[in-house]
């Protein structure tokens, strides 16, 4: 397998890695893997995140078509984000992650139980489904 530099310097892995290694970024991929959420349920999932970062991080998601930010017409008003086509595709990637860190960081250490769920819904069916 060849991830040597293409032609302009860039390789699929650098240029991916360059949008999802910011802190915080999996761990709201992960949050939004099985149904839409409203900003404070986000910012109440990621524990330690500030406002700031999380709306930072959710435009920058946005910017690259991964995350979609629906608007509701509503009082007072409703903001949801979804997870795109594209941005579901890196689900998988995060389901590897939780995998190696289980089998190979845990050492003793319990998972959320939302973690779990959620790894033995992929692991039966290959998609991720709300716990």
């Amino acid at each position: 397998m060849d991830v040597s530099d293409s032609s302009d310097n860039k390789c699929a892995v650098c240029i991916t890695a360059e949008i999802l290694c910011s802190k915080w970024t999996m761990i709201i991929i992960r949050d939004l893997a099985n149904s839409s959420a409203r900003f404070c349920e986000l910012e109440r999932s990621l524990r330690g995140i500030s406002p700031r970062t999380l709306s930072l991080r959710l435009r920058e998601l946005e910017s690259h078509g991964l995350v979609e930010r629906r608007t509701f017409a509503e009082v007072p008003p409703r903001v949801e984000y979804t997870l795109t086509a594209k941005g579901c595709d890196l689900v998988p990637i995060v389901e590897s992650m939780r995998k190696f860190g289980q089998d190979w960081l845990m050492d003793g250490l319990s998972a959320p139980d939302d973690c779990i769920a959620s790894a033995k819904s992929v692991a039966t069916t290959g998609k991720a489904v709300a716990a």
